[in-house]
């Protein structure tokens, strides 16, 4: 016969604490680990994505349930951030403030333990990281509905980090107020992005009240905290931080909308066997350029994911070309393709060989 509910506690409490223990003692092997490699390379990345990752898929195919496997992933997310806390701190700078979507990111890449630094624009997310007070920077570099974010591109033209890494973040554009109540909305405000992701919704069921855009989805819950005739378009993270209650959940136009960042550092990551390699290439400017640029990716059998087009700043129709190839460039194929294309460039500059988002 199956026991009391006493028992199943009593049963859990146990797991519980040997649980605990194993952390301690998982804990201590980590503190141990950092100081060999403090003593290897003082300034090196104590995050290392390569081993992150195999961690979490040997769990995944050692999993033989009932814990669901997708679970796995943000459970050692948190303890593999609490562990590198122990190691050092893990400063990480963001386009801020608090609760916007980056924010959001990079808490689902390093956990709730590191340290964030909210900045104000995406130079000084740059900034912050090419002086060192940070480890990490991330940025947003595109959205599924709006595109790429420029400004995001033109920071690669003059700096000297490289791409750690990258995160998908699916969006979703909550409607909230302080009394969550829709009729008492008089005006909404959120960022210029946000707005437009959610336009037909605002048209179809508040098209009589005005839209003011604000710097950030985070900013415009902040004003509504005392104000009760005012919503936000923000995450459910802001509404949770500012006190807000959802008047509508997930009012984007577009329910597939990810938004994918970019994770800024001095080092590059260590190799992982998933990678991907972005590229920044200025062209000379004659007929059949681009087609000369592109072919050596092709007879070497890469994958092209992307590539952008940035007026250089420099000179009248020069052009800037942002490339993503799958790959890393310490690959045969990779760095054969590279050194073909450099030949026919009046610039070129690898921006990072970095851990393909899973």
């Amino acid at each position: 016969m199956p026991g009391d509910l006493s028992d199943y506690r009593k049963e859990i409490d146990r797991i519980d604490d040997e649980m605990l223990r194993l952390l301690n003692e998982r804990s201590k092997s980590v503190i141990e680990i950092g100081k060999l490699k403090k003593q290897q390379d003082a300034d090196a990345n104590l995050h290392t994505p390569a081993r992150e990752a195999a961690i979490i898929e040997r769990l995944v195919r050692q999993n033989s349930g009932p814990f669901p496997s997708e679970a796995i992933r943000p459970v050692y997310r948190e303890i593999m951030s609490a562990s590198l806390s122990l190691e050092g701190p893990q400063k990480v700078a963001y386009l801020g403030p608090r609760a916007t979507f980056t924010h959001m990111a990079c808490m689902q890449k390093f956990g709730s333990s590191a340290q964030y630094i909210p900045a104000n624009s995406i130079k000084d997310v740059f900034g912050e990281v090419e002086r060192g007070r940070a480890n990490f920077g991330v940025v947003p570099i595109e959205n599924t509905t709006e595109g790429v974010v420029n400004h995001t591109l033109d920071m690669f033209i003059d700096s000297n980090l490289l791409i750690y890494g990258e995160i998908l973040q699916e969006v979703s554009h909550h409607l909230m107020s302080k009394s969550g109540l829709m009729e008492e909305v008089k005006k909404i405000h959120s960022h210029p992005h946000a707005i437009a992701q959610c336009r037909s919704w605002l048209e179809t069921n508040l098209p009589n009240v005005p839209v003011s855009e604000v710097a950030s989805t985070a900013r415009a819950a902040e004003l509504c905290v005392d104000n009760p005739s005012l919503a936000a378009i923000a995450s459910e993270l802001a509404s949770q931080l500012y006190g807000l209650k959802v008047i509508k959940a997930r009012i984007e136009d577009n329910m597939n909308n990810v938004t994918r960042f970019l994770i800024l550092s001095q080092k590059p990551p260590q190799r992982t066997g998933k990678d991907k390699t972005s590229l920044m290439l200025s062209v000379k400017d004659k007929v059949g350029a681009l087609y000369d640029l592109l072919r050596p990716f092709a007879s070497h059998g890469l994958s092209m994911t992307k590539i952008e087009s940035r007026p250089s700043r420099r000179k009248a129709w020069e052009y800037i070309f942002f490339v993503d190839i799958e790959g890393h460039i310490e690959e045969d194929r990779v760095k054969k393709a590279v050194e073909e294309i450099t030949g026919r460039c009046l610039f070129m500059k690898v921006l990072g060989s970095y851990p393909a988002h899973n």
